[in-house]
Formats: structure tokens, C-alpha cells, sequence
């Protein structure tokens, strides 16, 4: 989060996806949304972000793409120092274990995001950084 607005927009997000079920009105209306919980790679403390996310099998897919700006989100950053997250998907909760999708099969899976949701191919063509593709699996 890079501000107190946007801190403020995602907990009223937050606030109305567990209130709902998982389900939202507005501008995330009938998109798939999950609340991804990491831990902060400096504090430690958990930090909930609501992502879009394609399921792919058993796993989810997110992107980090932040919209398109120049850096990484924080979410993202927090997965690296530790893999281990808490998912958040409709009703249900679960751990899991992120890993990034890298190569020919980061492509494949990017494409088809940008093919469900084009706002992502923009948000590719907005950054000089290839956009990481992030796989949550639940953790055995």
C-alpha cells in the first residue's frame, strides 16, 4: 500500500468481501477476487490485499502487476522473504505456499489473464518490469 487512500479503499474492500461471502459489489462486481495475507518482509506482521486471481487447477493464480507502475507491490515483495500465505477465497480459508511462475509458462499464463481481463495487458505495456505471475498452492 502506498498511501493512506489506497490502505483505506482495500480495507473497505476487505471489510465487504468477508462481510459477503467473498462476493462484491462496484467495480469488483462479479470478478474473482481473494484476500492474500503475507507477512511483512520487514515487520513480520500479516498484511491483507485483495488480488485478482485465475484459477488454474487446484492452484490460484495472481499477478503482481500493481496496476502497471514502475515497482513491484508489496504483497509480492512479502512472498519472497516468505512464501507461506494465508488465502482467503468466497467463504473458504486456507494456507498455501506461493511460487513464482517463471519462463515460457509465466508467459502462457499471463496471456490468458490479458485474454480474461485486457486491463492487464495495459498494465504489462505501462511498466518496463515483466509483471511476476505468483502460483498459490495449499500448503500439504
Amino acid at each position: 500500500m502506498s498511501d493512506g487512500g489506497e490502505r483505506s479503499f482495500n480495507e473497505n474492500v476487505i471489510a465487504e468481501f468477508r462481510a459477503n461471502g467473498g462476493r462484491l459489489g462496484g467495480m469488483f462486481a462479479g470478478k474473482p477476487l481473494l484476500l492474500l495475507t503475507t507477512r511483512g518482509a520487514r515487520s513480520g506482521r500479516p498484511h491483507t490485499t485483495p488480488v485478482v486471481y485465475l484459477a488454474d487447477g487446484p492452484r490460484l493464480l495472481i499477478f503482481a502487476s500493481n496496476a502497471g507502475r514502475p515497482a513491484h507491490p508489496q504483497w509480492y515483495v512479502n512472498l519472497l522473504a516468505d512464501p507461506k500465505v494465508r488465502v482467503e477465497v468466497g467463504e473458504e480459508a486456507y494456507d498455501a505456499v506461493a511460487r513464482e511462475i517463471t519462463g515460457p509458462e509465466r508467459d502462457e499464463l499471463y496471456a490468458r489473464q490479458v485474454a480474461r481481463d485486457p486491463a492487464f495487458g495495459a498494465y504489462q505495456e505501462a511498466t518496463d518490469r515483466v509483471i511476476p505471475v505468483v502460483a498459490l498452492e495449499r500448503a500439504p
